[in-house]
């Protein structure tokens, strides 16, 4: 058996066009005014098409649709790519099929087409509760527009989750806990809960440089709102079964664990990364990263892949662990000792154990509660 068959086989799509660029985003989102949506089409069929040549007889677990904004595609694009992904692979019997969407790219119409695709699961950027910090966010939406967008998605959809950023400016410890009591009532099942970071080369990450970007939480209190975060979750019966990920049990997100616990994962779209075996080999893949250059080089060669290069066992189980370690389940010994070829020496694991960092049982090591902030620390430990 092939490694990545511990954790299964997904394909994820990206749309790399927005409406607007958000001013702490990293992501690889472009604002274009015309999309010709004819060729973006045939070229993402396109990549799927030599993808399945190159890995053949596998079937797909799930499938994700992210960005950018790719609720802003035509669902009849959603459809033929979903279409094409089970003529060429196969999709698993009740696969999951995930599609992120903003609040101002909402309307029952197109939701009910993207079900109809075959979307099972929408995860929705509401980002904050508050019109004053959805602005300080560069968000388009509403604190009303965005509990009207996801009552429009619950109807549609049984599954679906929304984002949630804290440690904003001029955000309090008690304000946190006040919001997310109100994102707990509304969920379904799920909720994704990011800690805001300065990422450099975006807007925020330019104004932090300069001295502009006032009033964001101390460590000290960024730190207390993680803990409370996942506090309050627990009690509400949405457990942390990743670092930044809650969710009622059975409800997690399937796609998303497949990378977390290192399965293998296609990537389609500009910038897009994958994972994928190819005859017993691991391979790192990206796709070149600008829309246009991704496109003409797809409509050229059949795909925009950039780099694919093979990945050593030994980086394979530090990835493993780096991955699996964000899971409230933690990592598999005796999987990372068969991808490493020796095991993580018992003497580092038992001084963090012994400090309370981590925990060892039934062949699995996972952090603790005192450990999870400190997980890079640990890592470099570990590795």
């Amino acid at each position: 058996m092939n490694d990545w068959q511990n954790a299964g086989f997904g394909v994820y799509i990206h749309w790399p066009f927005c409406l607007h660029k958000c001013p702490y985003c990293d992501f690889n989102s472009h604002v274009s005014r015309e999309i010709d949506q004819t060729r973006w089409r045939a070229a993402i069929l396109s990549d799927i098409r030599r993808s399945a040549a190159e890995i053949p007889d596998r079937r797909v677990d799930t499938v994700f649709f992210g960005g950018g904004t790719p609720s802003l595609m035509p669902p009849e694009t959603v459809a033929a790519i979903i279409a094409e992904i089970d003529k060429n692979w196969g999709l698993k019997p009740g696969a999951e099929i995930s599609l992120e969407a903003n609040p101002t790219s909402v309307e029952s119409g197109r939701f009910a087409a993207y079900s109809d695709a075959g979307v099972n699961r929408v995860s929705m950027g509401i980002q904050a509760l508050n019109d004053t910090d959805l602005r300080r966010l560069g968000r388009m939406h509403t604190a009303t527009e965005a509990r009207a967008a996801f009552d429009i998605a619950r109807k549609q959809f049984k599954r679906v989750s929304f984002d949630l950023i804290y440690a904003r400016q001029g955000q309090t410890l008690a304000g946190w806990e006040q919001e997310l009591k109100q994102a707990l009532d509304m969920a379904v099942d799920h909720l994704s809960l990011y800690q805001l970071t300065i990422e450099s080369g975006t807007r925020f990450g330019d104004l932090y440089a300069k001295g502009k970007l006032r009033d964001l939480p101390k460590d000290d209190d960024a730190a207390d709102m993680y803990l409370k975060t996942h506090d309050i979750c627990e009690n509400h019966g949405m457990r942390a079964y990743e670092t930044s990920n809650h969710a009622r049990l059975g409800a997690e997100s399937r796609h998303n664990l497949i990378y977390w616990r290192y399965g293998d994962y296609v990537g389609i779209g500009p910038g897009a990364h994958g994972r994928i075996t190819v005859n017993g080999s691991k391979q790192a893949t990206e796709a070149y990263r600008a829309p246009e250059k991704w496109l003409l080089e797809t409509e050229k060669s059949g795909w925009g892949r950039a780099i694919s290069e093979p990945v050593s066992q030994q980086e394979q189980a530090a990835e493993y662990l780096m991955m699996s370690l964000r899971l409230n389940e933690g990592s598999d010994l005796r999987r990372f000792e068969n991808l490493n070829g020796q095991p993580i020496p018992l003497t580092t694991i038992q001084r963090l154990e012994s400090d309370g960092f981590v925990k060892q049982e039934n062949g699995r090591l996972r952090t603790t509660h005192k450990g999870r902030p400190l997980l890079n620390a640990i890592l470099r430990e570990l590795l």
